[in-house]
């Protein structure tokens, strides 16, 4: 499973959201799991909520994916940085030849994009 964490669910986590505590749990001790946090959307998440970048960048079960030439050209075309690196996170890759699901607390903002979402709301 993997799954790529927007902003609002980086905030979520650093405000102690269960559901995306469970996410993190799980990437931490089962096989198979992987959870992404693309570095435009960590940034965000830390203006949100000061200190969040810090604690989940630290949290063993979670890849930070960087900002490289590729992705930086994909990125800078959007509008919000923060949407745009998880929504290209979440595509298609050698790695994750499926894609990945986006946990947000904010589904409304993937409402029609070809993506699977992962409503974090409780």
């Amino acid at each position: 499973m993997h799954i790529v964490l927007d902003d609002t669910a980086m905030a979520a986590a650093g405000q102690g959201n269960v559901l995306a505590s469970r996410l993190i749990h799980r990437a931490h001790v089962e096989a198979g799991w992987y959870l992404y946090a693309p570095a435009c959307a960590l940034v965000e998440a830390d203006r949100a909520r000061t200190g969040t970048a810090e604690h989940l960048a630290a949290l063993p079960g979670i890849t930070v994916l960087d900002l490289d030439l590729p992705t930086a050209l994909v990125v800078a075309q959007q509008n919000t940085w923060a949407a745009a690196h998880a929504q290209y996170a979440a595509q298609p890759a050698a790695d994750r030849p499926d894609g990945a699901i986006i946990a947000t607390t904010a589904p409304e903002r993937w409402a029609g994009e070809p993506l699977r979402v992962l409503n974090l709301t409780p």
